[in-house]
């Protein structure tokens, strides 16, 4: 299949009239200042690569909206995202999970990163499938027709001792070494999926567990993500229980290496960034989800200096949108800093683009070139929010409704603005929805 487009990010940058190649997955040819050659798809716009969505609680979208007059902090929150939690089953977890992965590809995502900790029936029990919930993901995301990172995440205590309780114990599976059973017997091979780990956080996690996770990471081969300093809270509780930083727990059991990712880093302390840095670790960015849970702004800027890899992750789903996500992170700079110009476009989206999707063990995705996949996302640039805007500068001024176009792994999911496998995505979400909360 070959496409011409009006314009194409390439590695270097925005590049008029470019043909793109195509066979199966993988793009076989880019060849710029090219005429439309005839029986070729035309792609009017930009098209830019697919975005990789690094962080995901598919479950969580169920969320949006409620609770937005309500004073309270992220523990408040969690209140009510636990009984979302305890109402799901593997048949309405794919439900919902498929409208979310679906509005994912059409904002521009061709890969998620799902951090996947409901595992267990209510009680703890387990089903007659252990992996039944991690099915339906993968379901979900066949789908919608995204290439899918299943972060089967271990989780155990309920804070720094005590052993998970109330909804908490549909995520646990005891111990690590039980939780490693599981996952290695969820044998899902297919194209498009990969079963990789995450620790939940320092305070999910006993210490002495650690080291399961993370050489069952280590001898796969996978990526290992991890929740880290997200909240104050945390932090403090980890020092009086451990005498240390949860990055400094993480660094002295060896977690923070090439390969993993701790999301949000919102709260790290003096030292922490060079100790991220230091051991290779990237950090996923989810600025909305950081600003609606009000867990404050990260220190993007000095991650980057520190050498870490920054990617973009939705998280709770307040918002699904690519480039809100990264104008996000660049605001949020402003904000401290009260000084402007802190990450280029082609830095914003590379973190949205090609790290994403090496931080979700894709390292062959999220650019436009020879032999990388054929994941290909198209803005419009005619509507009134782009009149007038610079190619370049398009990732500062799009939005998820500027997608007209997408293609992932080579296969057209989205054209003309309309997801093909599932025509009337919002009614797919809202019938989920509906079914959860009594309130819909």
């Amino acid at each position: 299949m070959s496409y011409w487009c009006e314009w194409a990010w390439l590695p270097e940058g925005p590049v008029p009239d470019v043909l793109i190649e195509t066979d199966g997955a993988r793009i076989t040819g880019v060849t710029p200042a090219v005429e439309p050659p005839p029986d070729t798809r035309r792609l009017r716009g930009l098209t830019l690569p697919g975005a990789a969505n690094v962080h995901s609680h598919a479950f969580h979208r169920a969320l949006r909206g409620r609770g937005a007059d309500q004073r309270g902090t992220f523990w408040t929150w969690r209140d009510h995202m636990y009984r979302v939690a305890d109402r799901l089953d593997p048949d309405s977890y794919y439900r919902l999970a498929r409208g979310v992965y679906a509005e994912m590809v059409s904002a521009g995502f061709t890969a998620v990163g799902e951090f996947h900790y409901l595992h267990h029936g209510r009680g703890g029990q387990r089903y007659d499938d252990p992996n039944a919930m991690s099915a339906a993901l993968v379901a979900a995301a066949r789908d919608a027709g995204i290439r899918l990172t299943l972060l089967d995440t271990c989780y155990l205590s309920s804070g720094f001792g005590p052993p998970a309780e109330g909804v908490q114990t549909r995520f646990s599976d005891g111990t690590a070494e039980s939780w490693a059973e599981r996952v290695s017997e969820f044998d899902e091979q297919r194209e498009g999926v990969i079963t990789a780990a995450a620790l939940h956080s320092v305070r999910a996690v006993p210490r002495s567990a650690m080291p399961v996770v993370r050489e069952f990471a280590r001898t796969r081969g996978v990526p290992l993500h991890v929740h880290l300093s997200e909240q104050r809270a945390e932090n403090d509780a980890c020092l009086a229980v451990h005498g240390r930083t949860p990055t400094q727990l993480l660094e002295e059991e060896g977690v923070l290496r090439t390969g993993t990712i701790a999301v949000h880093a919102t709260r790290l302390a003096a030292g922490d960034v060079a100790r991220l840095g230091r051991g290779g670790a990237g950090v996923c960015l989810c600025p909305t989800t950081e600003a609606d849970l009000a867990d404050g702004i990260g220190p993007a800027d000095e991650l980057a200096v520190a050498g870490c890899p920054l990617s973009l992750g939705s998280d709770g789903h307040s918002v699904i949108d690519p480039f809100v996500e990264a104008r996000a992170v660049e605001s949020g700079m402003r904000l401290r800093s009260e000084v402007r110009g802190h990450f280029s476009p082609e830095e914003l989206t590379m973190m949205a683009t090609a790290t994403g999707h090496r931080a979700l063990g894709w390292p062959d995705a999220g650019s436009i070139e020879l032999g990388a996949r054929a994941d290909l996302v198209t803005l419009s640039l005619d509507d009134p929010r782009m009149a007038g805007v610079p190619v370049r500068g398009a990732v500062l001024a799009a939005g998820a409704g500027d997608v007209r176009e997408v293609v992932v792994d080579g296969r057209r999911v989205v054209r003309e603005g309309i997801h093909q496998g599932m025509p009337d995505v919002a009614g797919t979400l809202r019938e989920s929805v509906r079914e959860l909360l009594d309130d819909s």
